[in-house]
């Protein structure tokens, strides 16, 4: 009896205690409110949470108005993840601080590689301090134990930490970033989960948010289907694999054309766009978050050095090659959940829109005998990356132009301090979009490669007289710091480059256009700017990734060949040239083709 009484009176007290749970949290969301009556529902999978669940005030009923200061304005803030997102999503939480999004390891490591900074390619500092506490460091996939917080100027008497602060480091996850047309946007989790119009205005129902004034959210709402536009508010520099997947590349300055009031174009990201050619995945109506996984995206728990280690999905893991049809699993052997197959199709569901795109498969394409001449080609498939062919623009800007003036103060995105770093300025020799450069990458395949970054530094002293004056730096292994790396630049398209464009242009080859005099404007260089390799092979600018190269003596030499090859070649089945090679010979070298042509000639000439 004594046992059932205390059991009762445990009992009750757990149901008292829930019932005045209830009973607060109602009067706290009435609270809540009294002033944000109209407000959106964060989302319906969260309905059951209270507002302080997230935001964490302690108001009671007699809270006034200022006491707003009190709470969590953004709950995903990583300085206080833990305890809100962090409660349902802790394993989440503890990746993304791992992930390049915050750590933004790869733009610092490559930016204090090139200028001559540290003598490693891989990172060895982050935003913020970050170790690996597992004992599972996957060394093949790149990953390491731990980044030191990124220096500051005064400390390592280097400027280029006081430029990363300044000027590139303003988009990591744990600050939130320019507060202008395009850069709007929040920090930590809710940097990429709470949505952000280019202005910056709120369209929601909540009265107390003005919506004539920039920096508020498009509504009070988390969501998973995080549309292109959201993550171009960050992925505009550096790669800018997101302004170019939207079609979009920055113009030299000129805000043309004119709008129907006589205005200018508006700028975005403090830029003005050209209109190019949308990448293919987004012309179809895919997003970012169709191709790009859970890992991709919030990180797998491993440290990385650079975006190609942290990436895990590759273009064979849906189209399948030459050999086999998709496996349904990323190039590290993860399932892809909104991908499938049905009725022998292998679909896509689009996570933005729940459209179903049918993804074409190389297989089917070997087994009907129709693939492309270029596709046919072992070669190609076995040492060229997709986007090698079908990337048929790229951005390049060259000649990053930087200027460091020590008398005066400017903002320290690191720190999120005003006159934290020294003011920094920032221009370019020129613009390009068309033949990309080529070149191997770390995987010893062919790739796109573009500039990132030609660094260009002139310093000026605090009495305003010039301590440096356009200098490029030399890297550790000695070359010239301004780089050219391969970059998978999401512009892709049905109709890939032409062979003549590979194989007969010397700017595609790493070898320069011919056009750009660097003395002349005032580098003291002995290339020009789009040249990465001389006619020997030997590699002038450097790179930023361990296993880079531009093209060696011998694959320039076989890549021009084949230009001389693409008059018979080009158009012709690679059926009919092995009944070609099974009756004449194979051509190992120029004596034997022009052997094998003059028997040919020879026959014909009897016949």
């Amino acid at each position: 009896m004594h046992k059932r009484m205390c059991l009762i009176i445990i009992i009750s007290f757990f149901i008292t205690l829930a019932f005045s749970k209830v009973i607060y949290s109602e009067n706290q969301q009435n609270d809540c409110l009294k002033c944000h009556q109209g407000i959106e529902s964060i989302n319906e999978k969260m309905s059951f949470l209270d507002c302080e669940d997230c935001h964490k005030s302690n108001m009671d009923s007699s809270a006034k108005e200022t006491d707003s200061d009190e709470i969590y304005k953004n709950p995903g803030d990583l300085t206080i993840v833990e305890n809100t997102c962090g409660k349902c999503h802790g394993e989440i939480v503890r990746k993304v601080k791992k992930s390049l999004h915050a750590t933004m390891a790869g733009m610092i490591s490559g930016a204090r590689y090139l200028w001559a900074a540290q003598n490693e390619k891989n990172a060895m500092y982050s935003i913020r301090q970050v170790k690996d506490g597992d004992d599972n460091t996957p060394g093949e996939f790149g990953a390491i134990k731990e980044l030191h917080p990124v220096p500051h100027y005064k400390d390592s008497n280097q400027p280029v930490d006081d430029y990363l602060r300044n000027q590139c480091l303003r988009c990591h996850l744990w600050t939130e970033g320019a507060r202008r047309p395009g850069d709007y946007r929040s920090s930590g989790c809710s940097a990429c989960h709470v949505l952000y119009a280019d202005d910056g205005l709120s369209r929601s129902g909540d009265p107390k948010i003005p919506g004539d004034k920039p920096g508020h959210p498009v509504r009070h709402e988390i969501t998973t289907k995080i549309p292109a536009q959201q993550c171009v508010h960050c992925h505009n520099r550096g790669g800018r694999a997101g302004v170019s997947f939207l079609g979009m590349m920055e113009s030299d300055g000129y805000g043309t054309p004119f709008r129907a009031d006589g205005t200018k174009q508006p700028k975005l990201h403090g830029k003005n766009y050209n209109y190019l050619r949308k990448e293919l995945h987004f012309e179809a109506g895919m997003q970012c978050i169709d191709c790009h996984t859970l890992n991709d995206i919030h990180g797998d728990g491993n440290i990385y050095s650079k975006r190609k280690q942290a990436v895990e999905i590759e273009c064979a893991d849906c189209h399948g090659d030459t050999g086999k049809y998709s496996i349904l699993e990323t190039s590290r052997g993860n399932s892809m959940e909104n991908i499938y197959k049905q009725d022998g199709e292998i679909l896509l569901k689009n996570k933005f829109d729940g459209k179903v795109h049918n993804i074409p498969q190389i297989r089917k394409f070997a087994e009907n005998k129709s693939l492309p001449v270029s596709m046919s080609i072992k070669g190609h498939m076995d040492r060229l990356e997709c986007y090698a062919c079908h990337a048929r623009w790229t951005p390049q800007c060259y000649g990053c132009h930087t200027k460091m003036d020590m008398g005066k103060k400017g903002y320290d995105w690191v720190d999120d301090s005003e006159n934290g770093t020294y003011q920094w300025e920032e221009s370019r020799s020129y613009l390009r979009w068309e033949t990309p450069l080529l070149g191997i990458n770390p995987k010893g395949k062919v790739s796109t490669f573009i500039t990132g970054c030609q660094a260009i530094f002139t310093q000026i002293g605090e009495d305003g007289k010039a301590l440096e004056l356009n200098k490029v730096f030399v890297t550790y292994d000695g070359h010239y710091g301004i780089a050219n790396n391969p970059v998978q630049p999401h512009t892709n398209s049905k109709k890939a480059r032409t062979c003549e464009n590979c194989h007969g242009e010397s700017k595609a080859m790493g070898l320069g256009s011919g056009h750009y005099i660097s003395k002349l404007n005032g580098l003291d260089i002995p290339f020009e700017l789009e040249r990465i390799v001389d006619e020997d092979g030997n590699q002038i600018q450097g790179t930023s990734h361990v296993g880079d190269r531009p093209f060696n003596k011998e694959e320039l030499q076989r890549i021009k060949r084949i230009d001389v090859c693409l008059g018979c070649h080009k158009e012709t089945s690679p059926v009919f040239w092995e009944s070609v090679k099974e009756k004449w010979g194979v051509a190992k070298n120029n004596k034997t083709h022009q052997d094998i042509l003059n028997r040919i000639f020879k026959k014909a000439n009897d016949k």
